[in-house]
């Protein structure tokens, strides 16, 4: 009998969740078992998740297959009806311990196929403490769910609505993650500028930020993920300014650069606030850099407003993009909305992306010389704090932050000795 096999799909939360399922699984007892952790954000997504099923069915024909994730919360139905299936899981479902308890005897027995509940009358979301994600990173869901509408996004109908890791409960997993030697911690969630909201006296991400600083003074690193940056309130900007332990890279929802799409988006900013936001993060951290999501090809998108798109990279001084091509999702106000031709959103996705590499090249080719503090992820590779990846000629000692010279660069890693 072998332990839980997990495969997962989608972003880093799914990942960080996996990783908490595989310690409830084991706990309970659960054996050969595959575990599925689907992600629902466009349909190419769910085709992905359904093609993994079936390869997983073949490679083990014998082995209970449970689905769970955004993709078996929004589209139940999809994978039960799937004969290689075994059991569907919501995503509230899958991170409570009793569900994994009672699957054991379950997978055997004749009981229910399908365990997905409403996800939009959930009102909690509890801190899943696990020992670390990441052998020299580690990750903490503060928050999860969305109370947003954008057009495009099925997001909230398979995470919920937005709720928050109470601050105590945040503090004192990263505390025992630096007391096991972790270096770096990352705040992550679906909706991270909207922390605090549900909690008493709706505290703000950077009342969290500036708390977590000053009550872990032995973390080395805290660095954020992906915010909406038009909610960025006044003590993550001056955490920005003032606290050196912060990380100065910042990963935007922008979506788009272009006014009316961003309307017909239903995002809450225009192009001038993304611009706006980006020069005075960067006036208060010169040497901060952003990612950004954007989305290529959006339903009523002309050439005009695409190249809005290609301009806000350097507008906002953008170094790494997330580019999407738009992808209908059913059930979305964007999927009814008239359609751009598919070969034109694959070639506006490649421009953009060759956008994006132009940016990366000149943002590598300015740090030729410079002396970087570099967290080690493996004996030749690491991070910088601009979330650079840096690859050595020679070992280094893993899980540790190194001063280095950074002396060239080849494809999207810089080098040092």
């Amino acid at each position: 009998m072998t332990a839980p096999r997990f495969t997962t799909l989608g972003c880093r939360l799914n990942a960080y969740e996996s990783e908490a399922m595989r310690e409830m699984a084991e706990a309970a007892g659960l054996r050969d078992a595959l575990i599925v952790n689907t992600c629902a954000v466009t349909a190419e997504a769910v085709r992905k998740a359904r093609q993994e099923i079936r390869r997983l069915r073949r490679e083990n024909p014998d082995a209970p297959i449970i689905v769970t994730g955004c993709a078996a919360q929004t589209e139940p139905e999809t994978f039960a009806q799937m004969p290689e299936v075994t059991r569907v899981i919501g995503n509230t479902e899958k991170m409570q311990p009793e569900t994994w308890a009672t699957l054991v005897p379950d997978l055997i027995g004749t009981t229910e196929r399908v365990r997905v509940d409403d996800i939009l009358s959930v009102r909690e979301t509890a801190g899943h403490l696990i020992d670390g994600f990441g052998r020299h990173r580690a990750y903490v869901q503060v928050q999860n769910g969305c109370d947003h509408r954008c057009t495009f996004c099925i997001i909230p109908y398979g995470r919920g609505n937005s709720r928050s890791v109470p601050a105590g409960v945040v503090i004192d997993q990263i505390k025992r993650l630096v007391d096991k030697g972790f270096h770096e911690v990352v705040l992550t969630g679906v909706d991270l500028t909207s922390w605090g909201a549900d909690l008493p006296g709706v505290p703000r991400l950077g009342d969290l930020v500036m708390r977590i600083l000053r009550l872990v003074p032995d973390l080395g690193r805290l660095r954020i993920s992906s915010i909406d940056s038009i909610e960025a309130d006044d003590n993550l900007m001056l955490a920005i300014a003032s606290e050196p332990r912060l990380m100065p890279h910042l990963h935007l929802s922008l979506q788009a650069g272009d006014d009316m799409i961003l309307k017909r988006m239903k995002r809450r900013h225009l192009r001038d606030d993304a611009i706006r936001f980006c020069e005075q993060a960067r006036s208060l951290r010169p040497d901060m850099v952003f990612g950004a999501d954007i989305i290529a090809g959006f339903p009523t998108e002309t050439e005009a407003m695409f190249e809005n798109s290609i301009k806000l990279v350097q507008d906002c001084g953008l170094t790494f993009l997330h580019v999407f091509p738009f992808s209908p999702r059913k059930g979305t106000p964007a999927a009814r909305m008239p359609q751009v031709a598919g070969a034109e959103v694959k070639d506006r996705a490649a421009r953009l992306r060759r956008a994006g590499e132009v940016a990366l090249e000149h943002h590598l080719a300015a740090q030729i010389g410079a002396t970087h503090r570099v967290l080690t992820e493996g004996p030749r590779m690491g991070r910088t704090e601009q979330f650079t990846e840096v690859t050595f000629r020679s070992d280094q000692p893993e899980g540790q932050i190194i001063t280095a010279v950074i002396d060239g660069h080849v494809g999207s890693s810089l080098q040092s000795a």
